[in-house]
């Protein structure tokens, strides 16, 4: 079973995102992230969460920073190149986002429900087997 963390900065949406998640067959674990919580990866520590993950599913204000998640997930990539991440941004186009090479993410564009979320998610793993 694949195991996703979701992280997000509104616990409501991260609930229907773990609920939808698992209602797909997924093993989801819930973490309401570094703008709630002190995040070790922006400290530049190995997170247990996301090393027991298969996927991380980041919402792009889960820090709180105005960078918008910028460093967070740059943290992510260098410190977990092998886990895929699927970065959600409802609205919003970001221009520092990189979706190829080593620090790539799979944006997920639209409504984060259950059938963005598995082809996110398809993709995200998709694309890290080919790198």
């Amino acid at each position: 079973m694949t195991r996703v963390l979701v992280v997000h900065h509104d616990i409501d949406i991260a609930d229907q995102e773990v609920e939808a998640l698992r209602m797909a067959g997924y093993e989801a674990e819930l973490c309401t992230g570094p703008a709630m919580n002190r995040c070790p990866v922006l400290r530049g520590e190995p997170c247990d969460a996301a090393e027991q993950a298969d996927v991380l599913l980041y919402d792009v204000w889960a820090t709180g920073e105005s960078d918008g998640g910028r460093r967070l997930i740059h943290g992510l990539r260098e410190m977990y190149p092998g886990i895929p991440v699927v970065l959600t941004a409802p609205g919003l186009e970001l221009d520092w986002v990189e979706e190829e090479g080593p620090s790539g993410v799979t944006p997920l564009t639209g409504v984060p429900d259950r059938a963005h979320l598995q082809a996110a998610i398809t993709e995200a793993l998709a694309h890290r087997a080919e790198t």
